[in-house]
């Protein structure tokens, strides 16, 4: 029960970062009018055409399902890397807020830009400066409230493995 709880408790928490994520990229479109990024479609649609995974219906339903399935992507991100602190912190590992935000915002960062990067999407390499506040403003937000929430949700110390 205690590695489904602190799975449970990890993904809780990349939902909550996620969220805080999702929500200064909106609000950064919002203040400088910029598009959404292509890139996780891009990114679904690629790796579909490497692995030979047809994305069924015609091509404006494949469209749409590109556009839903590229988002998908990003929240399983959020919470898969949370899910893994979760076990981390169940196991023993508890760092300090500092380095727990940083590991999760750093998790993120890779489990995100790092299919995109190695599928030839993006080249992170060729970003300007605003591209990368842009990307990591808010995985940083996510590693805080990620990390945040798995410290408010920690069970008690008496409960703790030793």
């Amino acid at each position: 029960m205690k590695i489904i709880r602190a799975l449970a408790t990890g993904a809780a928490a990349g939902a909550a970062g996620t969220t805080a994520l999702n929500t200064l990229t909106y609000l950064d479109m919002v203040w400088r009018a910029r598009p959404a990024s292509s890139t996780p479609e891009a990114t679904v649609k690629k790796l579909a055409d490497v692995t030979g995974v047809k994305i069924p219906g015609n091509d404006e339903e494949r469209t749409n399902r590109l556009a839903g399935l590229g988002p998908l992507t990003g929240l399983v991100v959020g919470i898969g890397v949370s899910a893994v602190l979760g076990l981390t912190r169940e196991a023993g590992y508890r760092p300090g807020l500092l380095a727990s935000s940083l590991a999760a915002a750093a998790g993120a960062l890779i489990g995100g830009n790092g299919p995109m990067t190695v599928l030839g999407i993006t080249d992170p390499r060729t970003w300007s400066p605003v591209d990368w506040a842009s990307d990591i403003v808010p995985h940083l937000a996510y590693g805080i409230v990620t990390s945040a929430a798995l410290h408010a949700l920690d069970p008690p110390a008496a409960t703790r493995p030793h």
